[in-house]
């Protein structure tokens, strides 16, 4: 009696060509290993899909007034960012106002922080309460109190009550960062500096504010980022005065300019070129 002879086709671990076959098991244990991974660069491109787009078309040159559709690469708005009237000038008032306003709400926030962190005095609670308000209150909320304020007081509208609104806005963020940073920082470091004779001023400066610094920084750029992008206050404090976001909102009526989109891509770049210089001298300091 003959064998039977073997069919190839039997054999369900084999491919065609000799090779093993991806299971739909090997799949889903793939998928749940790397689930975590995909969702976070699915996550980061749906974040920077706007900025990408904002990009593109800084190189399109539209034939009418509105930058909505592709129509053939320029960089004529890249040679010429100054092209249209009174954007440089609400350009650089809005990078003035966030700079005073983030210098402003650093310094009175870290002190705060300290405060906060370090010493125990009456309405204390009630005092963290209060500066956590205007991080939960709506802006418009805050805006039209400020301009009602500034109205009652005979203020002229303008630099100031901006500067003073945004300083205001800001110095909630700045706090909780560098409460943040000075509530982990360990207390026996700033003992050492003082049992080997550091005065209060030397601990300060070479213990306590390099170990906070990482906090002050983070509030800091949080801070000017807020400023610099704040439409609703500043459109109830601002008066005569323009600054980039008013510019924007006001030509996305009658036009969007391409130089719009070149001043936001560069505002971008600087801001991922800062983030990557900050990585790179950390992780110096740390391989050192």
């Amino acid at each position: 009696m003959a064998a039977p002879t073997k069919n190839p086709t039997k054999n369900p671990t084999k491919s065609p060509t000799g090779s093993p076959a991806k299971s739909p098991a090997k799949a889903s244990r793939w998928l749940r290993r790397n689930l975590v991974v995909l969702a976070g660069l699915a996550t980061l491109a749906y974040l920077l899909l706007p900025n990408v787009i904002v990009t593109v078309f800084s190189f399109n040159k539209p034939n009418g007034r509105f930058n909505y559709e592709w129509q053939r690469f320029s960089t004529d708005a890249w040679t010429d960012p100054c092209g249209v009237a009174d954007l440089c000038g609400s350009l650089s008032l809005s990078l003035g106002i966030a700079f005073w306003a983030t210098l402003g709400s650093t310094v009175l926030g870290t002190m705060i922080a300290f405060a906060l962190a370090r010493y125990r005095f009456r309405a204390r609670s009630s005092v963290s309460t209060l500066l956590f308000l205007p991080m939960a209150m709506p802006e418009v909320v805050m805006a039209a109190s400020l301009a009602t304020l500034f109205l009652n007081m005979g203020v002229t509208f303008g630099f100031w009550t901006v500067l003073i609104a945004h300083i205001m806005f800001c110095l909630s963020f700045v706090v909780t960062a560098v409460k943040a940073r000075v509530m982990s920082m360990d207390p026996r470091l700033e003992q050492a500096a003082q049992d080997l004779y550091a005065t209060p001023l030397q601990t300060f400066l070479r213990v306590t504010l390099p170990i906070a610094a990482p906090g002050i920084a983070a509030g800091a750029l949080l801070a000017f980022a807020l400023s610099f992008d704040d439409f609703i206050i500043t459109n109830f404090n601002a008066g005569s005065a323009v600054t980039f976001p008013m510019f924007v909102w006001g030509a996305a009526q009658r036009g969007t300019p391409v130089q719009i989109n070149v001043i936001g891509t560069a505002m971008f770049g600087i801001a991922v070129l800062c983030v990557l210089v900050g990585q790179l001298v950390g992780g110096r300091r740390k391989r050192s």
